[in-house]
């Protein structure tokens, strides 16, 4: 029997297709994945690949058309929706392109409200709220509204959500898409901090420079995994001008 630790997350022979007007679009095709604790992985691709689809198959948004997913060794893939949303707000925090706030709710109340439901009573998850606001520069904007931030902000009160819960596992589907250039150094600094505390990250992005913090980046093409690189230990390389995520480490 091996003696190799169980994986936070494992997915075997994952497909996925979509059904529309048109021809189906075989977004995911057969997929095989291992994330380990604590790991940084980056799943890049153009636009299309089905990177996404994976990542909601992933955290239980969408359901596979075959294969099995496994979280901390326990299979996953049957789950029903409310068991889901547990799952979401307990082992699984999610950080969406478009921040997915409450928009009627105040930006502690976004914050409070996973640990609310997950149980936590409320002395404790205003402390964790308050906590992560401050660490990501929030702090005094916990009675506003998520209209009245900027799209930087909205989308730290999301990360601060995401992790009120403290997941094992953080799930970023191209969590500085809709960013600046700010808004986007400002992610990338603070998934590393994190990450650098043990927090597993799975991020979908087409931005080679987020893409660059990871441990391990895994190439995704026509809905299947096209390369599986290990960074953390390759030398850095040069930046010559032609993109790339190896050029852009430092």
């Amino acid at each position: 029997m091996s003696d190799a630790p169980t994986p936070l997350l494992r997915a075997e022979g994952l497909t996925k297709t979509h059904h529309g007007e048109g021809a189906p679009v075989h977004a995911v095709r057969g997929v095989d994945l291992v994330v380990r604790r604590g790991e940084f992985v980056a799943v890049t691709g153009p636009s299309g690949a089905g990177k996404s689809t994976l990542l909601h198959l992933l955290g239980g948004l969408q359901r596979p058309d075959s294969g099995s997913i496994w979280l901390d060794g326990e299979r996953a893939d049957g789950y029903g929706e409310a068991r889901w949303a547990v799952e979401r707000r307990t082992r699984v925090g999610i950080v969406f392109q478009f921040f997915n706030l409450v928009s009627d709710l105040s930006v502690a109340d976004n914050v409070e409200l996973p640990a609310l439901l997950a149980g936590v009573p409320p002395r404790r998850a205003r402390a964790e709220r308050e906590r992560l606001l401050a660490e990501l520069g929030l702090g005094g904007k916990e009675r506003g509204m998520p209209d009245e931030l900027s799209g930087g902000e909205q989308q730290r009160v999301a990360l601060a959500r995401a992790l009120v819960n403290h997941p094992p596992l953080l799930l970023a589907d191209e969590p500085a898409g809709s960013l600046d250039s700010k808004g986007t150094r400002d992610v990338m600094r603070l998934l590393s901090r994190f990450h650098e505390r043990g927090q597993a990250i799975l991020l979908v992005t087409h931005d080679a420079r987020l893409a660059s913090a990871a441990d391990r980046v895994i190439t995704f093409f026509d809905g299947q995994i096209v390369d599986d690189v290990e960074l953390a230990d390759e030398p850095a390389a040069p930046r010559t001008g032609t993109s790339g995520v190896l050029e852009l480490r430092d």
